[in-house]
């Protein structure tokens, strides 16, 4: 078991997230000893596109990612499409690469990377409708469970959130990889 005890990880979602690709990380990673932050572009709450919701902790306006550990991003095609366009979010996750930080992207969750231009040389996977746009974007898209690329992790569906879970907190015990760049 992954223990990362002393960790802080974010959690970057807005209305229309995929419930399980929230809450399925959420519990892994509060249950290996992280403490878990929903960022957000504005405070309240947030829904998903299944009815759970979630208070939000920070906006996206005041979130830095010098102040966590590791980057996790939902999916949701409604939630993805809105993060990109949200010009604090597209900056917060450019800095966990800058940084040098986990992220872990799952869906249409890599919609978000392409927008924030990290995505040149790397490879990944996602729901299959953003093979193009990330191919567009400089990255090698492959049809697997689960990518791991320097810190970059990401997977395809719900279906598969136990590979996808297990690599994110692999990542986030490791810490920083030189190799995850914006």
């Amino acid at each position: 078991m992954t223990h990362l005890s002393g960790k802080k990880v974010a959690f970057l979602a807005t209305d229309g997230f995929e419930d399980s690709e929230l809450t399925s990380p959420w519990e892994a990673v509060t249950s290996a000893g992280a403490e878990a932050v929903l960022v957000a572009p504005s405070s309240g709450s947030i829904s998903g596109k299944n009815g759970h919701t979630q208070s939000v902790d920070v906006t996206t306006d005041g979130a830095r990612a010098s102040d966590f550990d590791a980057l996790v991003l939902p999916g949701g095609v409604v939630n993805a499409d809105h993060l990109r366009l949200d010009a604090a979010a597209v900056d917060f996750t450019r800095d966990f690469f800058q940084q040098h930080k986990p992220v872990g992207a799952i869906c249409h969750a890599a919609w978000i990377l392409a927008e924030a231009d990290v995505l040149s040389g790397r490879t990944l996977t996602s729901y299959p409708s953003l093979k193009t746009d990330l191919r567009n974007a400089g990255a090698t898209w492959v049809d697997e469970e689960v990518v791991v690329d320097e810190g970059l992790v990401s997977s395809r569906t719900p279906d598969d959130l136990p590979a996808f879970n297990a690599k994110v907190l692999e990542e986030i015990d490791e810490g920083a990889h030189s190799g995850q760049t914006a």
